[in-house]
């Protein structure tokens, strides 16, 4: 989408342009997350894939956004994102 724009080619005092204009593709789930089963105070790891890498995941429990504590981590790396519970309780369920 940054290529966005309008390029020019210039030869003496001659000139020529276009405007470029790239439609981005939708993101998708190429691989959804899974449904999970875990005994209490063991760690759990949701995993899901997306369409495009580095997109901006948002985690959460119902409807309460998920931050980044001792409870909750974290990981993207490409295409992949994680959520990893640990010292999982039956509220977490």
């Amino acid at each position: 989408k940054s290529d966005s724009d309008t390029y020019s080619c210039d030869i003496g005092d001659a000139q020529t342009r276009a405007k470029l204009v790239v439609q981005e593709m939708p993101l998708l789930f190429k691989q959804e997350l899974q449904n999970e089963e875990a005994k209490e105070g063991k760690q759990v790891k949701l995993t899901c894939e997306l369409s495009k890498p580095g997109a901006p995941v948002k985690w959460m429990k119902g409807d309460t956004v998920l931050h980044a504590s001792e409870k909750y981590e974290f990981k993207q790396q490409g295409t992949v994102a994680e959520l990893i519970i640990r010292d999982v309780k039956s509220v977490d369920a």
